[in-house]
């Protein structure tokens, strides 16, 4: 009684919201963490592709100044002091911040792979969460029923010990019934409380809120029949493997880049400036006040240091790192493929044996209903086999769970769960 006191205090105390499947994935896909974190590393990526082209992109500066002066005029730089300047510069070819700017789109491209890899993720843990508290909820409410054909045949019992017309270890018997239904629909709670919580966390609401499954008719999840054709189609969709396979394009780029340091390297020069007479009038005859530049620099690298060669092999071996977990990771995908459909199968077995001894128990409590009405049958053992029945129902709701969880799994690995669940 005091933990349901408890309970029912948490519950108040807490929002719940009732969603289907597809409103919970909908808003997980909105405001879940993991998932926004992921878009911020890739908004990230796409803003590096703008840092590296910004050599490519002209910069105009523009500025005035004064100093004191004697002897013969020049600013501390050594140039001739100006009223006024204004200068730009940009590349018009470096092909290593080229493959630069190749490596960023390259890095873009895997934080997007990853994002989808935290989308498929979020989506089979929604989707998980939201059938173990579909499964609790059912279970709970069965439970709840046992536990109260229970209650009656412990109160028949206890009237018939009373008369003398059961021994008093009958009613011992009927109450250790009792106290175990309650129990069980004590954990059930908690289950359920636990589920729609995690759940709430995963959709990003607050850690007080619950998220309660709607009853809702959704068709049966539908996965691939053949295992090899499903091996192959987990191994074109894997995101793992394609994160690994850009990872060794943009090392690819990178050693490119380092080889490509040798190259000459072009820049655009532009410079205006304005002069004040009393600077040069004592020093040459005739005087412009307007000077203009528009050119080009060239720069051939001579000697590059041994760093770029030590790069180059850092990025090779990262090459050969990634190629080898490219090799694990498929073995591991196919292993995980192979060992999913063989849960989902006995899940599947399962499941059906629990309805057919779902549906023998319900026929048993009509049998017993109509031998009871007839008066051949007492009450205790009519709800002793209502009882049974709500048993039946709590391990036909556990192997329905199993299996629909296999059948997620199996999506989840090849996949296609983003598109099943639509």
């Amino acid at each position: 009684m005091l933990f349901c006191l408890f309970l029912s205090a948490v519950c108040a105390a807490a929002e719940v919201k009732t969603m289907t499947l597809r409103q919970a994935l909908d808003l997980a896909l909105q405001q879940n963490p993991d998932l926004m974190l992921a878009r911020l590393d890739q908004q990230k990526a796409r803003n590096q592709i703008t840092i590296a082209r910004d050599p490519f992109s002209p910069k105009v500066f523009a500025g005035s100044g004064a100093a004191y002066s004697t002897g013969f005029p020049a600013s501390v730089d050594g140039a001739a002091p100006s009223i006024f300047q204004m200068r730009t510069q940009m590349s018009l070819f470096d092909r290593s911040q080229t493959y630069q700017i190749a490596q960023a789109k390259e890095n873009l491209h895997a934080t997007e792979i990853e994002s989808g890899r935290q989308e498929d993720e979020i989506a089979f843990r929604v989707a998980s969460l939201f059938l173990d508290a579909e499964e609790a909820a059912l279970s709970q409410q069965a439970a709840q029923r046992q536990a109260e054909n229970l209650a009656r045949v412990f109160e028949i019992v206890q009237a018939r010990v009373s008369e003398g017309r059961e021994l008093p270890i009958e009613a011992a018997r009927a109450d250790l019934g009792v106290k175990k239904a309650r129990y069980t629909v004590e954990s059930l709670a908690t289950d359920l409380l636990n589920a729609e919580s995690s759940l709430a966390l995963v959709l990003g609401l607050a850690s007080d809120d619950r998220v309660r499954a709607a009853a809702e008719e959704r068709p049966l999840l539908t996965t691939p029949l053949i295992e090899d054709q499903s091996i192959e189609q987990a191994l074109a969709n894997s995101r793992d493997l394609k994160k690994l396979e850009s990872t060794v394009d943009a090392k690819l780029l990178e050693i490119k880049g380092y080889k490509a340091m040798r190259l000459p390297k072009v820049s655009l020069i532009a410079q205006y400036e304005l002069f004040a007479k009393y600077y040069y009038q004592s020093y040459y005859p005739v005087f412009h006040a307007n000077s203009a530049q528009l050119g080009a620099s060239f720069e051939i690298p001579v000697l590059m240091g041994r760093s770029s060669g030590a790069y180059i092999s850092q990025a090779e071996a990262d090459i050969a790192k990634a190629r080898v977990e490219v090799t694990r990771t498929r073995a591991r995908i196919s292993s995980d493929v192979r060992r999913a459909f063989q849960e989902m199968k006995r899940a599947e077995s399962a499941r059906e044996v629990a309805r057919a001894d779902r549906d023998l128990a319900r026929e048993q409590v009509s049998v017993d209903l109509a031998q009871n009405e007839e008066g051949r049958l007492p009450a205790t053992a009519l709800e002793q086999a209502r009882a049974m029945e709500n048993e039946k129902f709590l391990a036909y709701y556990d192997a329905q769970h199993t299996a629909d969880r296999a059948r997620l799994n199996v999506l989840r690995l090849t996949g296609t769960l983003a598109a099943a669940l639509k």
